[in-house]
């Protein structure tokens, strides 16, 4: 494997804790990481300094990672709960950028409303309510609690032929709102992470980042107000398809191997919690590739499957009936955050 290209081949991830846990860090008494569970829903709150930031590749700030495994029997119920989660977490970013009610937000919805797992951002849109038309028309009438907030969903530059930044921007300076919450598709590089987590974060967002086609970057730096960007992985690649599929056998194999197992189990395995197999053992089944690192391994599968075009982007088959729950979910929590006399319940 000594003729990759390896800047031309990455592991791709928007998840901060998926960059540190590929990483090793030589700052990492500066990383606060920890898991906190609220409603019985997994939360992950990572806050990353300037040299961490430099050493993972991502921007310095706090980032918010909410495992929604819990919806995957679409239950109301389940709906709910994550939704009340991510409630908090957006309210604990506003509170850290110091944006009251008093200010003005624009809500963004990246992505393409013909594309299934890009259309998440869009479909938000649809969802959340708008109340900028209240105050231009009469602001005494306002009910109390009720924020000022706009929103637009740009389209994606093969449909408009406009960058979506400069729409952003000049939509901005135009209507003078003070910051904005963006929504748009992730990638991850983890197949066990598509379309069962939510990134929330202060550090921004590259519209077009979760299907490979990054563009110029929307934050607080490049519009000069507070961008908190919510994201969740909709896609994965086949690198990583055949990646984890790999590590998933061998746990499989040493799942059976612990348990004294001689036929197929039933009912699944914890792969997020089970060991690998001792090398020896993994060599044995799958021969060199068995003792590849996970660097490695995916560099070896890109080479084999780059060339002729089959490193495709793959999404699961109940897709729409994710997206759905997903727009259900971050549209109720964006109106709760911003509006304090909506409830959803």
């Amino acid at each position: 494997m000594d003729n990759i290209d390896l800047e031309k081949y990455s592991v791709r991830t928007d998840l901060a804790f998926e960059a540190l846990d590929m990483t090793q860090i030589k700052h990492i008494d500066e990383i606060i990481d920890e898991e906190i569970n609220e409603e019985k829903i997994k939360v992950r709150r990572t806050i990353v300094s300037e040299n961490v930031a430099q050493e993972i590749g991502k921007k310095p700030g706090i980032y918010y990672c909410l495992d929604t495994s819990a919806i995957s029997t679409h239950d109301h119920d389940d709906l709910l709960r994550c939704e009340n989660v991510l409630t908090s977490i957006i309210k604990e970013m506003l509170r850290v950028e110091g944006i009251t009610s008093k200010h003005r937000g624009l809500v963004v919805g990246l992505g393409n409303i013909n594309v299934t797992p890009d259309s998440l951002g869009p479909l938000v849109i649809d969802n959340v309510i708008v109340t900028r038309h209240m105050f231009l028309i009469n602001p005494d009438d306002v009910s109390e609690g009720i924020s000022d907030v706009s929103a637009i969903a740009p389209g994606v530059m093969g449909t408009t032929g406009i960058e979506t930044f400069d729409i952003i921007d000049a939509i901005i300076n135009k209507i003078n709102v003070d910051y904005v919450i963006a929504v748009d598709a992730l990638a991850s590089k983890s197949i066990a992470r598509v379309n069962k987590t939510i990134q929330v974060t202060n550090t921004g967002i590259s519209p077009g980042s979760g299907v490979g086609n990054k563009r110029k970057e929307l934050s607080k730096e490049t519009i000069k107000i507070p961008v908190i960007a919510i994201g969740v992985p909709t896609v994965v690649d086949a690198v990583t398809i055949a990646s984890d599929t790999v590590d998933f056998l061998l746990k499989y194999f040493n799942s059976k191997i612990n348990n004294n197992v001689n036929k197929l189990v039933v009912g699944g395995i914890d792969y997020e919690n089970e060991d690998l197999p001792t090398d020896e053992y993994r060599k044995k089944i799958l021969g060199e590739v068995g003792i590849l690192s996970d660097s490695d391994k995916k560099e070896l599968f890109y080479e084999v499957l780059s060339p002729n075009g089959y490193n495709m982007m793959v999404t699961p088959k109940e897709v729409d009936l994710d997206i759905e729950d997903l727009t259900t979910i971050i549209s109720g929590a964006i109106d709760r955050s911003l509006h304090t006399i909506v409830n959803h319940e």
